[in-house]
């Protein structure tokens, strides 16, 4: 059992205030203790995937051809450092596993810990499947009941933002989504592999041109085809684009410096004459 003493700051008294050295007014502001509290309590309920929790803006690697993305990490700690005072949000464009969501999360992370600014992590994909699932007459949850963190939280960060096929029931929860954030003017932050353009249909109709269903493929969707035109209007109305496109995978980093470890934790002993695979 913890005695007081081990259970009660040493520095407030358990008040959760501390008085200012010098202060001729008597002045208080929180204790550390308060604060370490609130920020451990903010970092839960940001519900960050166990995958990313040690992802934060000072261990975004810039090593070697990866320096490309010196412009996308700067924008995040520039986001982080003058947030609220510009809370237009960021929209983080690139091919899977350049380090988008690693940003992204960086950004969450240090608001929570330096500012206290509550914060919420959503699974774009995650977030369609649990709203679907509410239509289930045997769930209790209701659809406001997903929804209502999202709307709610003062910074949301949607990951991966059109990876689930589109239909009209997609367009129009994104709409909710999205314009429900922009009315209460609240900070949105989201990261999408598809590439930044309105829909391509209307783009080609315009041109006058046609496409078959097997060309439609080979030439992909962009973020407008996934989200609706109207929508991907009201992001950029709501978003700065970060461009991380073009760049080298950091998974694929990350893994091979993994492989490269574990390989040479097991590498077999050879003779002074023998390769590694075996050759003279």
């Amino acid at each position: 059992m913890s005695t007081q003493t081990e259970s009660t700051c040493p520095i407030c008294g358990g008040t959760g205030w501390r008085g200012v050295p010098g202060s001729k007014e008597r002045e208080v502001i929180r204790c550390e203790c308060r604060v370490r509290g609130r920020a451990e309590r903010l970092l839960a309920a940001a519900k960050i995937p166990r995958h990313y929790a040690d992802c934060d803006l000072s261990s975004f690697n810039l090593e070697g051809e990866r320096g490309v993305f010196a412009a996308a990490k700067r924008a995040a700690e520039t986001f982080a450092e003058k947030y609220p005072i510009d809370k237009t949000g960021l929209l983080f464009v690139g091919n899977p596993g350049v380090g988008k969501t690693h940003l992204a999360v960086g950004i969450l992370r240090k608001l929570i810990l330096e500012k206290g600014v509550p914060c919420l992590f959503v699974d774009y994909r995650e977030l369609l499947r649990a709203i679907q699932h509410t239509y289930n007459p045997s769930v209790q949850m209701t659809e406001m009941d997903v929804l209502r963190p999202i709307f709610e939280t003062e910074i949301v960060l949607i990951d991966e933002l059109g990876a689930t096929r589109t239909s009209q029931w997609v367009w129009d929860t994104v709409a909710h989504i999205l314009n429900s954030r922009y009315s209460e003017d609240r900070t949105t932050i989201l990261t999408t592999n598809f590439e930044d353009r309105a829909d391509r249909a209307v783009e080609e109709k315009e041109r006058g041109e046609y496409f078959t269903d097997p060309e439609k493929v080979q030439r992909g969707e962009t973020l407008g085809d996934r989200i609706g035109g109207s929508m991907w209007s009201r992001l950029h109305e709501m978003c700065k684009k970060v461009d991380m496109g073009g760049g080298p995978d950091f998974r694929r980093h990350v893994r091979s410096a993994r492989l490269v470890r574990t390989r040479m934790k097991v590498r077999p002993r050879t003779s002074d004459t023998t390769s590694e695979d075996g050759g003279v």
